[in-house]
């Protein structure tokens, strides 16, 4: 595993939270909201991975993964990968949260910061799957953006 994953991990954790809070702003104040962030950024960062695997994987040979017996896989990651990423993102949030919690009284403005940084980040998934013909990766990850993107804005807006 190159050494700058794990930071790079981080940084999709922490984004993820953030857009994750800003497509359940209009929910803010129900008594599970922290909850449904955690499950949220969580998801969020399980369909991120998504788009990654098969690039990171396949074309950029970050790591491997050995062949089984079963033919459930994402372009060579099992299916548990992706599990293991969204329990390893709700822990590392539930460590994290009280220490991100914005401890200022008061309505918060929108910020948009981290959904653009989101976007930007799909759109590199995006072009660097379809420049290597990675198409239901490609196509995946539009959609998974053109969602985001859509649900956000509503929220955020609304």
């Amino acid at each position: 595993l190159p050494w700058p994953i794990p930071l790079a991990w981080i940084v999709v954790v922490l984004t993820c939270r953030d857009v994750a809070r800003l497509i359940l702003r209009p929910w803010r104040q129900t008594t599970r909201y922290g909850f449904w962030v955690i499950g949220l950024a969580a998801l969020l960062a399980v369909l991120l991975d998504l788009g990654v695997e098969p690039f990171a994987a396949t074309v950029k040979h970050y790591w491997l993964w050995t062949p089984t017996e079963r033919a459930w896989n994402w372009h060579g990651a099992p299916w548990v990968n992706f599990l293991g990423a969204f329990v390893t993102t709700g822990f590392i949030l539930v460590i994290a949260t009280p220490w991100l919690i914005n401890k200022r009284p008061g309505p918060q403005p929108s910020d948009y910061h981290p959904l653009v940084l989101c976007l930007l980040r799909t759109f590199l998934l995006i072009t660097g799957n379809a420049a290597h013909h990675l198409w239901l990766a490609t196509g995946l990850s539009l959609a998974i953006g053109a969602g985001v993107a859509v649900f956000a804005l509503r929220s955020a807006r609304g």
